[in-house]
């Protein structure tokens, strides 16, 4: 580990400055969207925006690099990033804030794809494992520093804005200074839709369930937490804790799913997470309880959508599972975008509890689907090692993973 970050510091340190920028913007747009006025409805189409743009961002982004180089792009996405936090506050308007946060997931998604390439350009097969490993934790890290910063009592003024812009553009540099060669870029084998749905009906299911409760978590919680009246500190807390959860149970249940059938397992930990949130939903329960409720469903929410790649690997040969990640990556973001919009609708027609209910009926539904599965096909007799990913990382990230991770199989 010493010697990847020796050699990778400049790339983590620069990912995770643009994580606390990130994390920043998602959560304090719930914040002042609520101090200006904005419905909740308003709000779900701001945040469902910015999975819009990140979608449509992680398909052009490899043809822009491959055009201009990956240099002019990143730094061009990087200026852009900035210009967009700072004219928030100055065009306190949902509608202006949805066309803001559609640029900004698209200039995001080019910026972790070229960032992971870069990383996975200075990997060896040795330490690429490593290398991605420590990429996530950064990334965990980026979100919960990002929370700490949301306590200056400044919510209602601009330097709340500044602050992530200044940190995205104090990201570029050590990026850009790193003095590693271009990585390349080439055309990956694509499957259609039909024949990866064919392959894995419980990956693709899954992914598309998924991405609704990781938009609607990390997109709506702010939104939830202002609704309640929680404080800005609370608030914080809330969506630290998300990450935290997944920063810790990520290990312990990608060990598990390397020694059991990986469908039983998406199967229980679905219906825990149903439960956890249906409770949640309906009981009212102190700010303590919640915190623990936001721990379990984002130490919940990341290993399962793992697992769902891991699960889809397990039928494929090795030459197939670059083409099937990107589709299981877009059946994700997907699915992303809906996710804030269902919440929203849910929060006004039933309440703030709407926010966990919402939830609980996905994972309620990824549940009976796996155990409807597990009736339809035996398990695949050889399995891949699990790998811990996070549903922000780009396809690029993925297939490197795929390379260290399942390289012995064909």
């Amino acid at each position: 580990m010493l010697r990847v970050l020796a050699h990778s510091w400049p790339l983590l340190l620069g990912v995770m400055l643009l994580m606390v920028g990130n994390g920043v913007q998602g959560t304090l747009l719930g914040i002042r969207g609520n101090v200006e006025g904005f419905s909740t409805f308003q709000l779900s189409v701001v945040m469902s925006a910015y999975f819009v743009g990140f979608l449509f961002g992680s398909m052009r982004a490899p043809a822009m690099i491959r055009r201009v180089g990956h240099v002019r792009v990143f730094a061009a996405l990087g200026s852009l990033i900035s210009a967009i936090l700072v004219i928030y506050p100055v065009f306190p308007d949902w509608v202006a804030w949805t066309l803001l946060r559609v640029l900004a997931g698209f200039c995001f998604s080019g910026i972790y794809i070229t960032a992971e390439s870069w990383l996975n350009n200075t990997a060896t097969n040795e330490t690429r494992g490593q290398a991605l490993s420590a990429y996530m934790i950064v990334q965990m890290l980026g979100i919960i520093a990002s929370q700490v910063l949301m306590n200056l009592p400044d919510t209602s003024g601009f330097a709340l804005f500044i602050i992530p812009s200044v940190l995205v553009s104090l990201a570029f540099m050590p990026i850009l200074l790193a003095a590693t060669p271009a990585p390349t870029f080439e055309s990956t084998r694509r499957l259609s839709f039909r024949e990866l749905f064919r392959i894995s009906p419980l990956g693709c299911v899954g992914m598309l369930l998924t991405g609704g409760v990781f938009s609607a978590m990390f997109g709506m919680a702010s939104v939830w937490g202002a609704q309640v009246n929680l404080s800005v500190r609370e608030i914080s807390m809330f969506v630290g804790a998300l990450y935290v959860g997944g920063l810790v149970l990520q290990y312990p249940i990608g060990w598990a799913s390397d020694r059991m059938d990986r469908r039983k397992l998406i199967m229980g930990l679905s219906f825990i997470a149903a439960a956890a949130m249906a409770i949640t939903a309906f009981a009212n329960p102190p700010f303590v309880v919640l915190l623990g409720a936001a721990v379990l469903l984002g130490g919940i929410t990341n290993p399962v959508y793992a697992l769902l790649i891991a699960y889809t690997n397990d039928f494929l040969n090795r030459e197939d599972m670059a083409a099937a990640s990107a589709g299981l990556i877009f059946l994700n973001g997907f699915g992303a975008i809906f996710g804030p919009l269902i919440t929203g609708w849910m929060m006004e027609t039933f309440g703030s509890g709407g926010f966990f209910l919402f939830i609980a009926i996905l994972f309620l539904a990824l549940g009976t689907y796996a155990l409807w599965r597990m009736s339809q096909r035996a398990a695949p007799a050889v399995t891949g090692g699990f790998s811990s990913l996070s549903p922000t990382a780009s396809s690029l990230a993925v297939d490197a993973v795929l390379d260290r991770g399942q390289g012995g199989r064909g």
